[in-house]
């Protein structure tokens, strides 16, 4: 039941932006304007091939999105019935820039010309600010690459950007404002003359005061959500692609700003790989799924491509996100990943989830501990459920939310990290620790304290939780692929089996385990059965120890 506390508690961290924003996209609904587009502009430097996303065009009219896959001709542009994230990407024209592309051409001619034909300025979901950002950059980038876009198409991008001007995300700020803007300087730099002119100086004004507010001093982006920090490191590679492609044409007063994006990528392409497990793949904190955002390979073969210096191999040792607020620890078979982070900018925690205090952990290069990912967006139950608390690796204490997360995107009481201490590194003993307060609004006043050893073989986690309280749980989720081979009459050890067949004993001491059923979410449509191991506190302080090393 949302309370009047709840509202208060959510809205109380609000900018005043985002309350007259919203008011202003409701009631200001300006007309397109679709006057001939203004002429192109010249290259003066040479567009390399950006990051490459799997196709999600199956056939001329068939698309594949999140797992479902349906024909434009049953379903059109805008079919209410269709869930509205799958159609944002119907209208994101990603598969124009996708792997192949080149044999696809004339799916995406015609696409480009049914797409004009078939949505009238200003209605519909494809005109919503978002879809709008990212189909233009696709658009100028499909362009950019040599094609071919007819006069009919061109004049439509221009409005697009018109259009845009006047429907910045302000009341969401984030990522969509990031996009808004990225998407005038590439309308602004692909067209040349007084009106691209404003389109690029609103958008360079935008990124460079955006760039300072959203990537952290330690290269992650603001929302701790590796799959959106990975969106913006796109972003900001585009940038450099494009300036890059008409740097001569880019006005002087924004060459300082230009002149310190190497930098900054280079700290963002170091997050992303202290984020990331040895399958090289994203670590799922806050709302985090696959096959939205380039895989960081890609990334990384994209910034060589714009020749950055390619990154070192990781060695061992631990490696602290100060800014974030993430540690990772390396040690030998060894790698795991503790989220000792806040949820997120306080104005902002539309995509933060309830994890404060998980960790997610690989052994032998396979992933062991997983938080459960996420699979949906919207206001629904399963949304809730994969925002709460235990769907993480962390404990649950009276069956609560450590952050009260709610309808969706909303967040009112949120936990607060404090008391982090960090020893230095060395290979049989190197201990994290950390407390929050999440649950400082229940009765008992609980709070939960948890401390990380790695000690050679082994891991061991302790937890506390002082305060009064009824229930406190500690969540081990598994990943689908580890088998649960024996359970303790006792209920205080259990076998595991990597798919390597190594053997983990998992274990505790002052509480019972159990094992649930569970579900693991790597990607948007995508749900696959696991386990979570469950140990019930017996009193106020329980230890998990995880022993790896030996083969079955």
């Amino acid at each position: 039941m949302t309370t009047l506390a709840t509202y208060w508690h959510t809205l109380r961290y609000l900018k005043p932006v985002q309350f007259y924003g919203r008011l202003s996209m409701r009631l200001v609904q300006p007309k397109a304007d679709l006057r001939p587009a203004p002429p192109l502009r010249d290259k003066t430097g040479v567009w390399e091939l950006p990051a490459l996303r799997e196709p999600c065009m199956t056939g001329p009219t068939t698309f594949h999105f999140l797992g479902a896959t349906a024909s434009l001709d049953d379903i059109g542009w805008d079919e209410q019935r269709v869930d509205k994230l799958w159609r944002y990407n119907l209208h994101y024209f990603d598969d124009l820039n996708a792997a192949g592309a080149d044999r696809r051409v004339k799916w995406h001619h015609d696409l480009l010309q049914r797409w004009v034909l078939e949505n009238p300025a200003g209605i519909g979901t494809g005109w919503e600010p978002y879809p709008v950002s990212l189909r233009l950059v696709n658009w100028v980038k499909w362009g950019l690459a040599g094609n071919l876009l007819a006069p009919e198409v061109l004049i439509v991008l221009a409005a697009q950007a018109r259009w845009l001007t006047k429907r910045l995300e302000v009341h969401l700020l984030g990522n969509h404002l990031f996009a808004n803007a990225k998407a005038l300087v590439f309308a602004g730099l692909f067209f040349r003359g007084g009106e691209a002119e404003s389109w690029l100086q609103t958008g360079l004004r935008l990124l460079e005061r955006e760039t300072s507010e959203q990537i952290l001093s330690d290269g992650g982006h603001f929302e701790r959500t590796p799959m959106y920090h990975s969106l913006a490191l796109e972003d900001l590679l585009d940038i450099y692609n494009v300036t890059s492609t008409y740097r001569s044409c880019v006005p002087e007063r924004w060459e300082g700003w230009l002149a310190q994006l190497p930098d900054v990528i280079g700290r963002m392409r170091a997050w992303l790989a202290a984020m990331c497990h040895p399958d090289r793949q994203i670590s799922f904190f806050n709302d985090a799924a696959m096959g939205i955002a380039p895989t960081p390979t890609e990334l990384e073969r994209y910034a060589v491509r714009l020749r950055f210096a390619p990154r070192s191999p990781g060695s061992d040792g631990v490696t602290h996100l100060i800014s974030s607020g993430y540690v990772r620890v390396q040690s030998g078979p060894a790698t795991a990943i503790l989220d000792v982070a806040p949820i997120g900018p306080d104005y902002l925690p539309g995509h933060a989830h309830a994890d404060t205090l998980s960790f997610e952990l690989s052994l032998f290069g396979r992933r062991l501990l997983v938080n459960s990912g996420t699979s949906c967006y919207g206001a629904g139950g399963e949304r809730q459920r994969q925002r709460g608390t235990a769907a993480h690796n962390t404990v649950v204490v009276d069956g609560r939310d450590s952050t009260e997360v709610w309808s969706g995107f909303r967040a009112a009481r949120r936990a607060r990290p404090f008391d982090l201490q960090i020893s230095p590194y060395h290979a049989t003993c190197t201990t994290i620790s950390c407390a929050h307060d999440g649950y400082r609004w229940l009765k008992g006043r609980p709070r939960h304290t948890r401390k990380w050893s790695f000690l050679g073989n082994e891991l061991l986690i302790e937890d506390r939780v002082d305060g009064r309280f009824n229930l406190a749980v500690a969540r081990f989720h598994l990943h689908p692929s580890v088998t649960v081979r024996r359970l303790d009459p006792s209920g205080s050890s259990l076998e595991l089996s990597l798919p390597g067949e190594q053997c983990v004993v998992l274990s505790c001491e002052g509480g019972k385990l159990a094992t649930e059923e569970a579900w693991w979410h790597p990607q948007f449509g995508r749900s696959e059965v696991s386990t979570c191991v469950c140990a019930r506190f017996e009193g106020h302080s329980l230890q998990t120890r995880i022993k790896w090393g030996q083969s079955s």
